[in-house]
């Protein structure tokens, strides 16, 4: 039986990786089992930093991960206004449109048409967020060579 996830455009997720950077990363779905074990209270936005947990673990992570994403994936990072001036992002990738961090908003439904592009300029003039987007990148590589070193490909 196939493998549910609780993730926007899951079920279409199928964009192949256009570098191979990262072993065992094909798809967004491989992305997505990686940084489960990954994403962490540090690389939450501080913000959110007291409310993250294992259970919410997408809490926080939204515009690293979306351009961690573009990094492996090609493609454009969109975002959707919230309530405070954020936006959350979000992926899409030709006609495939994901977002990796859907399930931190539990039944909220999320409208993903007509929203800005956004810049990783913008994103990352914030120290921090460049800082936590750093440590995602480096801990994916290293998860990504013990599946090298391991033969998990």
């Amino acid at each position: 039986m196939p493998k549910h996830y609780n993730f926007y455009g899951w079920e279409n997720a199928t964009v192949p990786a256009i570098t191979d950077q990262y072993a065992g990363i094909r798809t967004p779905l491989d992305l997505y089992d990686a940084l489960s074990g990954l994403w962490c209270a540090d690389t939450c936005a501080p913000r959110m930093r007291s409310d993250w947990s294992p259970e919410n673990k997408t809490l926080g992570q939204r515009s690293i991960t979306a351009f961690l994403a573009q990094d492996i994936f090609g493609g454009e990072v969109y975002g959707i206004l919230r309530p405070g001036g954020n936006y959350h992002c979000y992926n899409v990738v030709g006609a495939c449109v994901f977002d990796l961090t859907s399930e931190q908003f539990g039944g909220e439904v999320l409208d993903y048409t007509e929203n800005p592009l956004q810049s990783r300029t913008v994103h990352f003039a914030k120290e921090e967020k460049r800082l936590r987007y750093e440590k995602l990148k480096a801990d994916l590589r290293e998860f990504s060579s013990g599946n090298q070193a391991g033969g998990m490909l």
